[in-house]
């Protein structure tokens, strides 16, 4: 295999041990401020952040070419993996020696490792992100609230927040009603056939829309307390969001952006309702730490606890971007 590929993708031998970070505009990322720092805490000042852009859904060669650089080059170690999580499983998924069993059951991979020389998927958002919404909602949220969840966009970060509260052993953790909306069938199909492989008491339910008006209705349509979930990018990676500015969020609920840069409209369009309707809104800057603070674990072969997770975490909180409100109609 690797003879083929190097005729049509040479692979660069590096010269310092390299993490990659696999996404769209990695340039813009805190984490090329972050994990230098993070590094040298760490006990690892030697390994380097590196960059891949990829167009979104790029076509296979080219995913398969980022692929390789890490499998061939002994000094590329791994590297973390947003947006493309999906694409670059069903890209590349052969090129794995081992997938672990969150990459099976979820069809994506955000972590790329190794050990001792053999390629290992993993998909570490349903850790990661299970980490970041049990620290926004708490004990019992969904026993004391009676709210519901609705997850806009059924890509990997919400397939992994589907999969993390049908894991969720007490039942006042876990939600009556969940929500799945997505723009493209494919996904939601698979989204779906995840979620019916395992048992749960969750009524779940998946609606097939790319109307941000439609999902202003359904947002209405939710108990107060529920937990609205913008999983699809849209602020980041593509400009808008997925509801209007006349959307109403359930009194009493929780908003949260799973992205921490970016216009974020939707995080614009939940703090104008922070007051009037009583929103707790949330962005994706501990979603961000989590995420990280994990792939950089895996791939680097470091214990990760509370302990080191908290000292990371305070070491760069000065470089968590501001967010200021902006006014919305509605």
């Amino acid at each position: 295999m690797k003879d083929s590929i190097d005729m049509e993708y040479p692979i660069l031998t590096k010269s310092v041990p390299t993490f990659y970070f696999i996404g769209v505009t990695t340039s813009e990322s805190s984490i090329m401020k972050v994990f230098p720092l993070w590094a040298e805490a760490l006990g690892r000042p030697e390994v380097v952040i590196e960059g891949i852009d990829h167009a979104l859904h790029d076509d296979h060669g080219a995913y398969r070419h980022t692929v390789a650089q890490i499998k061939f080059d002994p000094l590329s170690l791994g590297g973390l993996v947003t947006t493309h999580k999906i694409d670059i499983l069903e890209a590349a998924g052969d090129m794995f020696e081992i997938l672990h069993s969150s990459a099976q059951l979820t069809g994506e991979v955000s972590c790329i490792s190794k050990r001792n020389g053999i390629l290992v998927g993993h998909a570490k958002d349903v850790l990661t992100a299970g980490l970041s919404l049990d620290a926004v909602l708490g004990e019992n949220y969904f026993a004391r609230t009676g709210g519901h969840v609705m997850n806009i966009g059924a890509g990997g970060s919400g397939k992994a927040i589907a999969l993390h509260l049908i894991q969720k052993e007490n039942a006042g953790d876990r939600p009556r009603r969940f929500v799945m909306v997505n723009r493209s069938k494919p996904r939601l199909v698979k989204c779906q056939e995840m979620v019916e492989s395992l048992e749960t008491d969750i009524q779940f339910e998946y609606i097939l829309n790319n109307d941000p008006r439609v999902n202003d209705e359904i947002m209405a349509s939710l108990p107060e307390g529920s937990v609205v979930i913008n999983s699809t990018g849209m602020g980041k990676d593509r400009p808008g969001s997925p509801i209007t500015d006349h959307g109403l969020f359930p009194r009493n609920g929780v908003a949260w952006e799973i992205n921490y840069r970016g216009e974020l409209d939707f995080w614009h369009q939940a703090k104008a309702q922070e007051e009037s309707r009583g929103v707790f809104v949330e962005d994706g800057w501990l979603y961000f730490l989590h995420g990280w603070a994990q792939h950089i674990a895996e791939v680097l072969h470091i214990e990760m606890d509370k302990e080191i997770f908290k000292k990371l975490a305070s070491l760069v909180a000065d470089l968590r971007p501001e967010l200021v409100p902006i006014p919305r109609s509605g």
